[in-house]
């Protein structure tokens, strides 16, 4: 974005927010580790078969199928994805996509400390998604599927081939348990407990299709990989480590309370009820007037706007995608890949009947004067000086005036419309009040 976004005056009421950890389940209490095996070794009987639940438990809520492997590894999601990458990477060229802090965290992984020759960063700036249609599938792919610090997400699934060559790698940190993901789309998975379900930190998930345990198989890590790091040697998978073994030493404690954010997750529906959830937050939040991007983008600035849109301009389906007529003429045209309709749905909530009724009834709509006296208030609030217009409707002398604060421009226009162009990316989006 181009534009700096002011720091908010208000704090959230609730304190535990952040992108990880995040708070815990509704009803958490420390009784629900009562029943941790803490003073106990992860290696004794019962510690292997707390972490042999978690992963099996995994499977269950997750639908992961059931040849994929489930390990549980050091150093959050940090240290999952950062495993993969030194195991799997180099056989192939690598397409890194980014667009968000932590994507521009592999980026450096692999072309600083990894230095892969054959690396093509794809990134975009927050708010924003590569162009997904540009990625080459030849190539292992790497990139995160909801941006944890942008909250900007991948569609879905439908941009990944099924009859892809390289792998996908997929850090699905603060998606995974709060969206579908599509199994057969994605050969490692990433995710650490201390995101969606609210779990304590330093613990890490790897999950592997088994074309990433075939890459294991066939291809040695030209790289140094320390202990922790090893998910294989001498081409031969540790599997011990995918059925409840640890390379190092796990909290206990920890587990227990993944265990029980697994329980808890159960009691509201499984996945498709963790799925909801998720939906109805992003609901509260982003139907509204000023979230920037709410509709996920495709493509850049340049293709969003059209010249010579009218109110009566309609999209017509031809060969191979769309194009954009006002009447018999041709306005414009894009690919499929390149258009996303959505459909706007508004409702009037009222605190009562009386509101409702007062609303009905036009009993307390806005009079003109009102308007233009809020307007001119709030200029002079901003040291903005600004002089009434003589006819506010009819006026058509242009004027202009500036409110840097918000890196807004309100405008008069000759049309006698008052306009507020809001600039997203130096390409102005205009809607009139």
């Amino acid at each position: 974005m181009n534009r700096e976004m002011p720091k908010p005056a208000a704090r959230p009421a609730n304190p535990c927010f952040s992108s990880g950890p995040c708070p815990k389940r509704p009803g958490w209490s420390v009784a629900a580790l009562e029943r941790a095996l803490v003073g106990r070794s992860h290696r004794s009987k019962e510690g292997k078969a707390r972490l042999k639940l978690a992963i099996e438990e995994t499977r269950r809520i997750l639908g992961v199928p059931a040849d994929y492997r489930i390990g549980i590894v050091p150093a959050s999601d940090t240290g999952a994805v950062e495993m993969v990458l030194w195991n799997l990477l180099g056989s192939r060229p690598v397409d890194v996509l980014a667009w968000e802090s932590f994507g521009q965290e592999w980026v450096a992984d692999i072309t600083e400390s990894l230095k892969l020759p054959d690396a093509r960063v794809m990134g975009a700036p927050y708010g924003e998604l590569p162009r997904l249609a540009d990625v080459d599938f030849d190539h292992d792919v790497v990139f995160v599927w909801n941006g944890t610090t942008s909250g900007v997400r991948v569609p879905d699934g439908a941009w990944i081939p099924a009859d892809r060559a390289g792998l996908t790698i997929c850090d699905a940190t603060s998606a995974v348990f709060a969206m579908d993901m599509p199994w057969d789309k994605l050969d490692v998975v990433t995710y650490s407990w201390q995101k969606v379900l609210g779990g304590e930190g330093a613990h890490g998930m790897v999950i592997l299709s088994p074309r990433a345990a075939e890459r294991l198989q066939t291809w040695d890590s030209p790289y140094p990989l320390p202990k922790i790091f090893r998910l294989a040697k001498d081409r031969k998978i540790d599997e011990a480590l995918f059925e409840g073994a640890t390379i190092n030493t796990p909290s206990m404690l920890c587990v227990e309370d993944y265990l029980d954010a697994l329980r808890w997750a159960d009691t509201v529906g499984g996945l498709g009820g963790l799925v909801e959830r998720s939906q109805r937050n992003l609901a509260v939040l982003a139907d509204n007037e000023r979230t920037y991007h709410g509709v996920a983008p495709v493509g850049g600035p340049s293709a969003c706007f059209v010249q010579g849109l009218t109110r009566d301009s309609l999209l017509h389906r031809v060969p191979g995608g769309w194009e954009m007529r006002d009447g018999a003429t041709s306005i414009g045209s894009a690919t499929d890949d390149e258009v996303r309709i959505t459909v706007s749905w508004k409702a009037e909530v009222f605190a009562d009947a009386d509101e409702c009724a007062r609303a009905d009834g036009h009993t307390d709509d806005l009079t003109l004067d009102q308007v233009v006296e809020t307007f001119l208030a709030d200029l002079h609030r901003r040291g903005i000086d600004a002089a009434a217009p003589a006819d506010p409707i009819g006026d058509r002398a242009p004027q202009q005036v500036h409110a840097h604060e918000r890196g807004d421009v309100l405008a008069r226009g000759t049309s006698g419309e008052v306009q507020r162009r809001a600039v997203l990316h130096d390409a102005p989006l205009l809607e009139h009040e």
